[in-house]
């Protein structure tokens, strides 16, 4: 049911004059009662029916307002989903289509999972396999992090980089292998929460 939904989604819908017009009382209202209540942020959702010059019909536009103290941003959604909250179609549908290209982009940009060049399709597929693999790992990397910390929503170059790329003193023991930082490392701690997060349960 939700890939259904996705299909019928449609994209972000660049603002114009008329958009803006046709929610102009919503979003004076949201930036009105941020500015009154002293708020650094504001959200709030408006829906209208527009119809560019090159449809054959209107259609349902979504508006997702959001009131700071620098102005409002307001962005669009055209859809032909027909129910469902405005809010809904933005934050659960179109926020969650945009998160999965997001991981895509991880993928293929930063670790590098298009690079099937070899003749062999074999090859090509055990280079896929061995970068999906990292994928995972790296996934499973972030989702040790505390939400509280800034790296929790960090990228995978910027995980490598701060946690993984790192100079250390390795000793092999007979029950386990122990890592010996830097004194001046400065994710020494993050990196002791992510090992015994990932540490298997059981005897």
């Amino acid at each position: 049911m939700v890939r259904r939904e996705w299909h019928r989604l449609h994209l972000r819908f660049a603002r114009n004059a008329v958009l803006d017009r046709l929610v102009d009382q919503t979003a004076d209202d949201i930036r009105t009662r941020r500015a009154l209540d002293q708020k650094p942020c504001l959200r709030g959702f408006a829906e209208t029916s527009y119809r560019a010059k090159s449809w054959n019909t209107d259609r349902r536009a979504c508006a997702r307002i959001e009131a700071t103290t620098k102005g409002l941003d307001i962005r669009f959604v055209v859809t032909s989903i027909e129910t469902g909250s405005t809010e809904h179609i933005y934050e659960t549908l179109y926020c969650a289509r945009g998160q999965a290209e997001n991981l895509i982009k991880l993928h293929k940009a930063q670790l590098a999972s298009d690079r099937t060049s070899c003749r062999s399709p074999l090859a090509n597929q055990m280079r896929l396999i061995l970068h999906t693999a990292a994928y995972w790992l790296m996934l499973t990397v972030r989702d040790a992090i505390p939400r509280a910390h800034a790296l929790a929503t960090a990228e995978f170059n910027t995980i490598r980089l701060r946690l993984l790329k790192l100079g250390a003193r390795v000793v092999e023991m007979a029950s386990r292998v122990r890592l010996a930082f830097a004194a001046a490392c400065p994710d020494a701690a993050l990196i002791r929460h992510i090992a015994t997060a990932l540490m298997p349960t059981g005897p």
